[in-house]
């Protein structure tokens, strides 16, 4: 087999003269079994040993590192391959157990800001939609260290990637919904709503809309704070997204009048309108295929204008709120937007399992006696090299 690659012309060949269709399938002789398992171990890896090794590179203090030629950017490389490692629920979880959690977390009070940003990254595909590992991060303290990125990180980058990951780690978390609140963690959201980053409005929106679907008492706390003058002039963003999710927002709050949080809206009540106005004219203009793109803004307007105002838009009566091939049930605005179906069903399966099983002594996954700094120093090279030829999505 060539080192380059799988030879998987080779291997498709060989399954299509096998498999055609045509015929009974055959037993394998020894030699086409022996031949077919040594193509597929070949390209195979060892997670548990790659995350071992990447390990005891973020345990290896940073300027041993840098003496050996290690880069921040090796770093990166390297903390890509571990995200890809880590977004099987297993492996995040085992994280943890082979020690690489606690020096990860180390990762996010880093000199460089993209290591900062990488690993806060790395935390959140670890977390999301897995409560075992939400528990051993809080545990770890990990909580801490993204709150302080998030909240002042010079950096907007390492700023959004931090919220990101608080957004994954306190979701269906009561814990960790109740010490984001306790940190001020709404004041630090309404930051985040007046950073000229498109992106980290996104996510503070988002986070928010959740926040108060979760807890309709906070309502109350948002609304105080100023959170609808914000949201009402994001609904104005030329960002499609923002929009969308500042209108999420509002509606979260016009709906809340059980709680009295409508009357407390009364004073954006006309700015309200001007927004929805205008934005029922720009897409009363749109083409055919823009309204397609815009299909959920259509909804979210009709539905905030009929909450604020108890009637119909005009988009109903122009025939623009459901186009032709819409006739289906309008989409799950309120909730769509927070799981992502495979992990979330994963997760739901794994916290199923753990219910039946019994409780069990872990598996202790050590690294075993500490190495000499020569073969750590070798090993971090290896492994910030090699992280290099990897190249996982971001």
């Amino acid at each position: 087999m060539a080192k380059d690659g799988p030879n998987w012309e080779g291997l498709l060949k060989w399954s299509l003269a096998h498999s055609d269709g045509t015929r009974n399938p055959r037993n394998l002789s020894d030699e086409d079994r022996k031949w077919f398992m040594e193509a597929m171990q070949a390209q195979s890896v060892d997670v548990i040993k790659r995350m071992k090794e990447i390990t005891l590179v973020m345990q290896t203090p940073q300027q041993v590192l840098e003496a050996q030629g290690v880069t921040s950017a090796d770093i990166e490389d390297m903390l890509d391959e571990l995200q890809e490692h880590v977004e099987s629920i297993d492996m995040a979880n085992d994280l943890h157990s082979i020690g690489g959690l606690v020096p990860l977390l180390g990762y996010l009070k880093n000199s460089d800001a993209g290591i900062r940003a990488k690993a806060a990254e790395v935390v959140a595909t670890i977390v999301q939609n897995n409560p075992r590992s939400q528990q051993l991060v809080m545990e770890s303290n990990g909580l801490e260290p993204l709150l302080s990125n998030f909240t002042s990180d010079p950096d907007v980058t390492v700023r959004t990637k931090a919220l990101g990951a608080i957004s994954s780690l306190i979701r269906h978390n009561k814990p960790g919904i109740a010490a984001f609140r306790l940190a001020n963690g709404y004041a630090a959201l309404r930051d985040a709503l007046s950073s000229e980053s498109v992106r980290f409005q996104r996510k503070a929106l988002n986070l928010i809309h959740y926040l108060l679907h979760e807890n309709n008492s906070d309502c109350s706390i948002v609304t105080e704070l100023g959170f609808p003058r914000m949201m009402v002039h994001l609904a104005s963003s030329e960002d499609a997204e923002v929009r969308e999710a500042a209108f999420r927002g509002l509606l979260e709050l016009v709906q809340e009048k059980a709680n009295g949080i409508h009357s407390s809206l009364h004073g954006e009540d006309m700015k309200i309108k001007q927004v929805l106005e205008d934005r029922i004219k720009d897409i009363a203009l749109m083409s055919t295929e823009d309204l397609g793109a815009a299909k959920e803004e259509r909804m979210l307007v009709d539905s905030l204008w009929n909450a604020c105002y108890n009637e119909p838009s005009s988009l109903r009566e122009k025939g623009l709120l459901v186009m032709m091939g819409e006739d289906g049930p309008p989409p799950d605005v309120a909730s769509k937007h927070f799981e992502p179906p495979l992990r979330a069903w994963a997760a739901d399966k794994s916290s199923k399992t753990e219910k039946k099983e019994k409780k069990e002594t872990p598996l202790l996954l050590g690294l075993g006696p500490a190495p000499e700094t020569d073969n750590s120093i070798q090993t971090g090279s290896s492994a910030g090299a090699s992280a290099k030829h990897m190249n996982p999505s971001t």
